[in-house]
């Protein structure tokens, strides 16, 4: 069974830390990209953060860039947000994201349960 869970969501202060894990299993993690979404309340889901499966190309949405970090442990079949200097803006659900090309526009796409950040005094 296919699982993606994240965790390490919770309410920060602005300009706080947080990282987020996401624990992946029944799939060879080690060969798919992953991503980090979010989605705050009335709002579209909106891609963070991905890396490819060696972890050699690393893509943010220009919201995040200079604060986030996306990383991953293929041992662990784990991925991780180091998020930084956080804002009110920031505050979402954030969804881990497994995605695998298996042809020309076909694609194997696993979503995990989300966790909820949110950024506040």
């Amino acid at each position: 069974q296919v699982q993606l869970v994240e965790s390490g969501g919770g309410l920060v202060q602005p300009g706080g830390s947080l990282r987020l894990s996401c624990a992946a299993s029944g799939f060879t993690f080690s060969t798919y990209a992953m991503s980090w979404y979010r989605q705050a309340p009335g709002k579209e889901r909106e891609l963070v953060a991905t890396i490819t499966s060696a972890g050699d190309t690393i893509n943010y949405a220009d919201s995040v860039k200079g604060r986030f970090t996306i990383s991953r442990d293929n041992a662990k079949n784990t991925v991780y947000l180091q998020m930084n200097s956080l804002k009110p803006e920031d505050t979402a659900v954030y969804y881990c994201n497994a995605k695998r090309g298996t042809g020309t526009w076909r694609y194997t796409n696993y979503w995990g349960q989300g966790t909820q950040v949110t950024v506040s005094t």
